[in-house]
């Protein structure tokens, strides 16, 4: 099983607004639990402290393998999520690791 985790840095320079757009991505993530069948776990939350330091948003997922994982990647319901990401991002990290 592989576990994809992927925090965002958000580009929105007030702090209160990143947090409404970091609320709006975790939501979209975790909508995509039961619409992408490769998805086993996926649990996505926005940062609750430290907002002048801390990434805004992260997500965790685990798909059964690297093949689950590009399909994951690919399929339509995370591209338009992907999408509303792109708009409001200003960086992003990302691990992938068995589990």
């Amino acid at each position: 099983m592989i576990r994809h985790v992927v925090s965002w840095k958000l580009a929105e320079p007030d702090a209160a607004v990143r947090g409404e757009q970091a609320r709006e991505v975790a939501a979209r993530l975790n909508a995509l639990m039961g619409v992408i069948p490769e998805l086993r776990a996926v649990t996505a939350g926005a940062n609750v402290a430290y907002p002048d330091v801390n990434w805004d948003v992260t997500l965790v997922a685990d798909v059964d393998s690297l093949d689950a994982l590009e399909a994951y990647q690919v399929h339509p319901a995370h591209q338009e999520v992907g999408t509303y990401i792109r708009s409001v991002v200003a960086s992003r990290v990302a691990v992938d690791f068995e589990i």
